[in-house]
């Protein structure tokens, strides 16, 4: 492949976040498996729920879109790294020693592989299958006379008025195609002249709806189609000969400096350019005609390996909008509403325990979606707000919802003379515009905002509430697995530990110090923070975990997390495997190790749990010698996680909530209803649901209701 002009503007991303470490000792390639492919066979796993008949119908098209939008990011950062490697001609930089190229051709193979599936997963069960429940997609053709007229006046009133058709060719300047969106080209013929040109309409989804809806609001039309068909109104005189929808992909990734002098203008400058990024993705209509596309071709400078041949409908991701449909609710997951942490309750009807009063009573663990963000995490710090013995709240935000009310927490904090910090990760990758936004509001008002280290993104979740108590002063943390965001915190499972323990509440505040001044401790009391103590605190873990193993007193580690890449830590578990530790690993997502191989991890079980709620949470467990050492936080095992982010994991040490983070653990390892085993060829194999069913998820939601309800003593409304 020729090298391509590149619009990065600042560090190059050649040595970027996933590289080996120095110093690591991975020469047999045969024990890692390929960080891209991994990934890949995970975003198959979403693929297969969507294709799996026993999910409910709805559930079923979430998660088609679920693959899309999956698929969108992964090659807009993942896909765009390795053609920049390869541009560099860099030659092998993972553990698997395969080349960027390489990478490349095995994915592009597999990625067309499993788009075919996805379009006739959609196409040929989902769309039927919704038709015959009253929901439908129609095409144009299929319109009745009544349908047809409702579309025309819709686009004579809404669409036409936003409409740009720009000509491609006779002496004009390409247009500029954004990231991510639909196009039509089409080819017409000037009769005067006898001449075949080429022009571009955008598909205005951003403005409009991607599906018009018609009378009775179940059934649509895709946008793309009702522009299609009306092409001689916006391009009158001229013979519309064919037409054909496609859409690209941009390189959406950047670095920042480790020198900016100004984050905030360093992040802002990338984030212009980041529009301009090398397109290394085209998506276009089966048949498309070559005149329509050799011209695409030749002006994004693009080669076989990055068309993909859509059979179906384009930008699938969209089709969330027809889960929205209201009703049919026999065609969705059973609605819940989270629970209140039993501690937070009170056997009082209407209620309640505030939160710091609870935490003085012992560390109490939230787990979500099973029991309520806003009852616990929101409570504590608009309780923190309003308590006027509150001195200080300090809090990270690396993603959070554009409602959230943890955020505007802070300004009242300010206004009412408490000192109010606030860590905003401005790096947070599709999150930097409304971190900006955030972060200049805080400022306005008066909160304190730090915006992250240069080299470093802050990706720990700490909350830190200083209260004053008599003649002292006590501090009330909480440390969690998932960002501060209302409307994840529904959707995503996270754990979260609040604790009044002295060497935690010192930890978190030296973090605090860590983030906002010039302190860098060298060691933390309790806590395990990235890029100081993690990585050799996880490693001394292991190594005690071996050598406190006997015949007679086995050990074992159990991890949950969304990734495992890390080729030390890999290496670490292979040692524990082969002095005879079992190592049960419940991952989400990417898995680098390779399980099963005799000698070195034929200890080693994988299982990856999917379903209505995204794993999230991340658990370091280790049993020995009667003891049992647990850590929950914010990092995976990824290089990037231990050496270029902030992270923190705190220890869980009250034996009841290390025995509840277990459960959690084992519950999904029993899994077998949404479950693969990963193989020692890297294949991922789906758990029969044989003998009792488990489902992880829905045994959790049952147990948050017994136990809220044992705990007030009355059924839950």
């Amino acid at each position: 492949m020729p090298k391509r002009a590149s619009s990065k503007s600042s560090s190059s991303k050649t040595a970027e976040r996933d590289v080996i470490p120095p110093g690591t000792d991975v020469s047999d390639g045969s024990l890692f498996f390929n960080r891209e492919l991994s990934w890949l066979a995970f975003n198959n796993r979403v693929l297969q729920l969507a294709e799996d008949p026993s999910v409910p119908l709805l559930e079923r098209v979430k998660f088609c879109a679920i693959y899309a939008r999956n698929l969108d990011e992964f090659f807009m950062i993942r896909v765009a790294r390795l053609h920049e490697q390869m541009s560099n001609r860099v030659a092998r930089l993972v553990p698997d020693g395969a080349t960027p190229g390489e990478t490349l051709g095995k994915m592009h193979e597999r990625i067309l592989e499993q788009g075919n599936r996805h379009s006739d997963c959609f196409e040929r069960q989902l769309r039927p299958a919704l038709a015959d429940k009253g929901i439908r997609i129609f095409s144009m053709k299929e319109l009745d006379a009544e349908g047809r007229a409702q579309v025309e006046q819709r686009f004579r009133e809404q669409i036409f008025p936003v409409l740009t058709p720009l000509a491609i060719g006779l002496g004009r300047h390409f247009p500029y195609i954004s990231n991510l969106s639909l196009s039509l080209a089409v080819l017409l013929r000037d009769p005067v002249t006898d001449t075949e040109n080429v022009a571009r309409v955008k598909v205005p989804k951003e403005l409009l709806s991607r599906f018009v809806p018609l009378k009775g609001g179940t059934s649509f039309v895709p946008l793309e189609e009702v522009i299609a068909h009306n092409l001689g109104t916006l391009f009158p005189g001229m013979e519309v000969l064919d037409q054909g929808l496609f859409r690209v992909t941009r390189d959406a990734d950047f670095t920042v400096s480790e020198d900016a002098e100004d984050l905030l203008v360093a992040v802002q400058t990338e984030l212009r350019q980041r529009r301009f990024g090398d397109v290394i993705r085209l998506e276009y209509q089966a048949g498309m005609n070559p005149k329509l596309l050799e011209p695409l071709m030749e002006a994004l400078s693009l080669e076989p390996q990055h068309l993909y041949e859509e059979r179906g409908l384009l930008d699938l991701s969209d089709v969330m909008a027809i889960v929205a449909t209201p009703g049919f609710a026999e065609l969705r997951d059973p609605p819940w509403t989270p629970v209140t942490q039993p501690r937070l309750q009170s056997e009082d009807d209407g209620e309640v325990t505030p939160v710091m009063t609870a935490m003085r009573r012992g560390a109490l663990l939230v787990h979500h979606p099973y029991e309520s963000f806003t009852t616990s995490v929101e409570r504590f710090v608009t309780e923190a707000v309003e308590d006027p013995d509150v001195l200080a709240i300090k809090q990270t935000v690396y993603r959070t919802s554009d409602k959230s009310p943890l955020v505007p927490a802070l300004i009242r904090a300010t206004e009412r003379g408490k000192q109010a910090v606030c860590m905003v990760e401005l790096k947070a990758r599709f999150d930097e515009r409304t971190n900006i936004r955030w972060a200049l509001a805080l400022e306005e008002a008066g909160v304190h905002v730090v915006y992250g280290i240069p080299g470093l993104k802050t990706h720990a979740k700490a909350i830190l509430i200083v209260r004053r108590e008599g003649e002292k002063v006590r501090h009330y943390v909480h440390v969690g697995t998932g960002n501060y965001n209302s409307k994840t915190a529904r959707l995503y499972t996270d754990l979260g530990l609040f604790t009044t323990d002295p060497d935690i509440g010192a930890d978190v505040a030296d973090l605090f110090n860590f983030l906002t001044g010039f302190a860098r401790p060298k060691t933390f009391r309790k806590l395990l923070v990235a890029p100081v103590n993690m990585r050799e605190g996880l490693l001394e873990e292991v190594r005690r975990t071996i050598a406190q193993h006997t015949p007679e007193n086995p050990s074992r580690i159990l991890l949950k997390m969304n990734a495992l890449v890390d080729p030390v830590m890999i290496r670490a578990l292979y040692d524990a495997s082969s002095a005879g530790v079992k190592v049960e690993l419940n991952i989400r997502g990417i898995c680098c190790l390779r399980p099963q191989v005799p000698g070195v991890s034929e200890n080693i079980r994988v299982v990856s749990t999917l379903g209505r709620f995204l794993e999230h949470s991340r658990v370091y467990l280790f049993e020995r010698g009667g003891e049992t050492r647990c850590y929950i936080g914010s990092a995976d095992l990824m290089p990037r996680n231990l050496d270029h982010r902030v992270e923190a994991l705190t220890p869980v040490e009250d034996p009841t909530l290390i025995a509840q983070v277990r459960d959690i653990i084992e519950r999904c390892l029993a899994e077998n209803t949404h479950a693969w085993v990963l193989q020692a060829d890297g294949s991922w194999l789906r758990r029969p649901p044989e003998g009792e069913k488990r489902w992880a998820q829905q045994e959790l939601m049952e147990r948050a209701v017994r136990m809220a309800q044992a705990s007030t003593g009355r059924p839950l409304p």
